[in-house]
């Protein structure tokens, strides 16, 4: 049974960096492309970030990119997601999602790509 665990979440002031963490565990992780989706309060689940099997591909949503930079490091079954510059509307709980891929370049691209997610780490932005 595939098992995502997010951490890193908290509270930053606007302009300020988190950097999101997931352990994945149940999974081959090196045949699964990985992604962050988010939910804003009365908001459905958006597209944030994914990253291709050999992490040579990445994709991100128009309104974190140049911002957000999402990473994996298959020896330790983790992804990550850098987030700079934060606004008040990066304001969601954050989740680690996966999609299990037979291409080593396929890179999810909306929240309803991914099979699997997490359960969340809750990032507030103040301003």
């Amino acid at each position: 049974q595939v098992q995502l665990v997010e951490s890193g979440g908290g509270l930053v002031q606007a302009g300020g960096s988190l950097r999101l963490s997931c352990a994945a565990s149940g999974l081959t992780f090196s045949v699964y492309a990985m992604g962050w989706i988010r939910q804003a309060p009365g908001k459905e689940r958006e597209f944030v970030a994914a990253i291709s099997r050999n992490g040579e591909v990445r994709y991100y949503a128009d309104s974190v990119k140049g911002r957000f930079t999402i990473s994996k490091d298959n020896a330790k079954n983790a992804v990550y997601l850098q987030m700079n510059s934060l606004k008040p509307e990066d304001t969601a709980v954050y989740y680690c999602a996966t999609k299990l891929s037979e291409s080593v370049w396929y890179t999810p691209r909306t929240a309803p790509d991914f099979a699997s997610w997490g359960q969340g780490t809750r990032v507030t932005v103040s301003s």
